[in-house]
């Protein structure tokens, strides 16, 4: 017959006593290395392609709930953004918000960059903030890059 397996062996897996030790150091140096490296400022991004097309603009809320995009150089309405535009509107917001932080005037140009790789940066000089645009899709992106044709008739 077969005889029963004692009940005082286990069949468990026992871990050696040092592993979760060495595993909450190595986390603990990992969130070290984060927490420095995120602390020098350093932006972990791709390098920059050269400009094609550079355009400084303003956005002004208006009265209506729409933002007037103003070339900055000729002063112009070259665009309205009106309804939901929910990402021109949330990435705009961001811009605002930094530079509430910081202190810095609204009447300062953001530069909308068109690259010669293709991609769209809009970026602040004023906070050194910078987003990569086609990052979020060529739908999104494309609200932007109509602005760097715009010219205000419509």
């Amino acid at each position: 017959m077969l005889e029963a397996h004692s009940s005082t062996q286990s069949s468990a897996f026992q871990a050696p006593r040092w592993l979760p030790i060495a595993v909450l150091v190595g986390l603990v140096m990992l969130m070290l290395s984060i927490a420095s490296y995120r602390a020098t400022g350093v932006a972990i991004r791709e390098p920059d392609a050269a400009a094609a097309v550079v355009r400084e603009l303003r956005f002004e809320d208006r009265a209506d709930g729409s933002v007037a995009v103003i070339d900055h150089h000729t002063n112009q309405k070259v665009a309205v953004i009106a309804g939901e535009a929910g990402f021109a509107r949330g990435t705009l917001r961001g811009f605002a918000r930094e530079r509430r932080l910081r202190g810095v005037s609204a009447e300062h140009p953001l530069e909308l960059v068109g690259r010669v790789d293709g991609r769209l940066t809009l970026s602040d000089p004023q906070t050194g903030r910078v987003v990569d645009l086609e990052s979020f899709g060529t739908s999104n992106s494309g609200v932007f890059a109509r602005l760097l044709a715009a010219d205000g008739r419509q």
